[in-house]
């Protein structure tokens, strides 16, 4: 199986951490993935914002993770950006870390702490991969190349890690350092960095009121 090049998959290679290889931002990670494959819809043109909502527009797309989103899209009542961020984080994770692991990119390995409590061990297997979408994304941040000439997935993964504050890719201090470049980098799916950086602020606020 050809690893999955969507931005969802994409996304939950940048969650790994670079040098200990580990995943990292677990209770974020669903927010992120339901937002970059409403990006790739809408940089597709399967999505488009109507009245602060997404509508679905044309045919649904080839690869499985993506035509779900996009069904749930067109077949419910408008909802905001938000609401479809939050929606279904859980099948998502699991959609696209299945993906993964079936094209050998990781490992997921089922065990158990101290023998009783159940927890799932994801490993990355395919290291340059996930280091060179690292790469693409610190290039996107810090290089000197025009927001505008940027490719145009490179730039929602790095406008989406900013706004999910996926701080393994995207520090605090490059947050605040190049805000501006940042924002121009988003411009294409406004809608959706501004929805899931108000999704994970207010998940954060939650966690830490013991929410």
């Amino acid at each position: 199986m050809n690893p999955p090049e969507s931005l969802p998959a994409r996304m939950f290679l940048l969650a790994f951490h670079p040098e200990k290889h580990r995943l990292t931002a677990r209770e974020d990670l669903g927010h992120l993935l339901r937002a970059a494959a409403l990006a790739e819809l809408v940089l597709s043109g399967r999505l488009r914002d109507a009245d602060g909502k997404p509508e679905a527009t044309g045919a649904p797309p080839r690869d499985p993770v993506l035509a779900a989103v996009w069904g749930q899209i067109a077949e419910s009542a408008p909802k905001s950006w938000g609401r479809w961020i939050s929606r279904g984080r859980k099948e998502i994770f699991g959609a696209v870390r299945d993906e993964l692991a079936a094209a050998r990119v990781i490992s997921v390995e089922r065990a158990r702490v101290l023998g009783v409590v159940p927890y799932t061990r994801i490993t990355l297997r395919d290291r340059p991969r996930a280091k060179r979408q690292a790469e693409l994304v610190r290039r996107a941040v810090r290089g000197s190349q025009a927001p505008s000439r940027v490719d145009g997935e490179v730039a929602a993964l790095t406008a989406l890690a900013a706004a999910g504050q996926l701080r393994v890719v995207v520090p605090g201090r490059d947050r605040r350092q190049y805000r501006d470049r940042l924002e121009a980098l988003s411009a294409p799916i406004t809608p959706v960095t501004k929805a899931l950086r108000r999704a994970i602020r207010a998940q954060h606020a939650a966690q830490s009121s013991g929410g």
